[in-house]
């Protein structure tokens, strides 16, 4: 891989993974990632910010040979996952010389995980600064985004935000800097969806925050660089915000055809109602495309059939996942079709309960659905249509 320059002395020298399909065996990973790491060579210190995955390390110390640093005076970790921390045990090998510059949780992560020497950091604290000469480091702590170590580093007279995973994309590209702004959004959306949303409420505190800084590009650790800083942080207002769409998500599986047949109807009322609705079926369904959808989705009902006397286990898992993503959605609703009995309103009701939304009465079908069934679907549909009206955004 070529080094890549953002600015006079500062260099993206980091690895593309193009043939990565899953990440941290869960996420899966559509267009690769990248590892971006950042050399900055001041007039009398240099810094590395950030390494790479353990596998791609080889490509970090070729490409810092490539550009002939001296010395690596500093080694910044903006966050202790391996994927941007792994490759720091080689950087200190072949650098005595190298200290690791972090805050006080991430070195605790760095020795438990990687086993790093306790005399090889420097510990530095919210808004502290480090000169390199003629260039300064500044550091500011964002703790759970996405984990409780993490922090960002602004280089003062560049202008230039290095934020690691805050603001990344999973998205292997040769190009430095976003050029197709769409299609990096798409993959912006995804990441933070399976990965950020969680932390909705801190990241509206920590883009507060950024917003005293003047930043002309964002660098982050996955995913190309945007010189139009702007097009990622409206995103992430938008994201983070308390604001929902007029849509409806549908996850649901039927066996027998009797859920499918209530999912249906539900559809056609809502469009009949101009509600825009989604379904996903759960047995072929990409859940990150669920989650996407459900970063600003108003309305989440879920449809199931009974299942040893509770929901079909993707369903379980669907609710699961939009419980612990804490969506923002705003009504939550079950329809369901049943043999003899069970337990799904309880069970789904509790998974889904991180969500801090109205519930809806459930819709419990004896087998096949009826019409008295189909009546109260469309009283659901009402209902959902009066209050995407009481939200304004119908």
């Amino acid at each position: 891989m070529a080094v890549r320059k953002l600015k006079d002395r500062i260099f993206e020298v980091g690895a593309i993974d193009w043939d990565r399909e899953l990440f941290d065996e869960l996420v899966h990973l559509p267009d690769g990632t990248s590892y971006n790491a950042y050399l900055i060579q001041g007039s009398e210190k240099t810094a590395l910010i950030d390494t790479v995955d353990p596998d791609k390390e080889n490509v970090l110390i070729q490409n810092l040979k490539t550009v002939h640093p001296k010395r690596i005076d500093y080694l910044i970790s903006n966050h202790a996952e391996q994927d941007h921390s792994g490759g720091i045990p080689k950087i200190l090998e072949l650098h005595p010389e190298t200290m690791v510059v972090t805050n006080a949780k991430c070195k605790a992560m760095l020795v438990d995980h990687l086993h790093i020497p306790e005399e090889r950091f420097i510990v530095i604290k919210d808004r502290e600064t480090l000169s390199l000469g003629d260039k300064t480091l500044e550091f500011i702590l964002t703790p759970w985004v996405h984990w409780p170590e993490t922090m960002v580093t602004y280089l003062q007279e560049d202008k230039i935000l290095f934020p690691c995973d805050f603001f990344g994309a999973h998205r292997a590209a040769s190009n430095l800097f976003v050029r197709n702004e769409s299609k990096v959004l798409y993959g912006a959306k995804l990441y933070y969806a399976e990965i950020m949303m969680p932390f909705r409420a801190i990241i509206q505190k920590h883009l507060k925050v950024l917003e005293d800084y003047d930043i002309e590009i964002i660098a982050p650790s996955h995913g190309p660089a945007y010189d139009r800083p702007s097009c990622i942080m409206d995103a992430y207002r938008d994201w983070v915000s308390d604001e929902v769409k007029n849509k409806v998500l549908i996850p649901f599986v039927s066996m027998h055809g009797s859920t499918r047949a209530m999912v249906d109807h539900l559809t056609s009322a809502l469009i009949d109602r101009d509600i825009k609705v989604k379904l996903f079926n759960l047995v072929r369904a990409d859940m990150g495309e669920y989650a996407m959808d459900i970063v600003d989705a108003a309305t989440v009902v879920f449809g199931t059939p009974f299942v040893l006397v509770g929901a079909h286990p993707a369903v379980v898992y669907a609710a699961y996942f939009t419980g612990a993503l804490r969506a923002k959605v705003k009504h939550v609703g079950i329809m369901a079709s049943y043999g003899w009995g069970g337990k799904v309103v309880e069970q789904v009701g509790s998974l889904i309960q991180p969500v801090k939304a109205e519930h809806f009465d459930p819709i419990l079908s004896r087998g096949l659905p009826g019409e008295e069934d189909f009546k109260k679907i469309d009283a659901l549909a009402d209902i959902i249509l009066e209050r995407h009206q009481a939200l304004g955004i119908l």
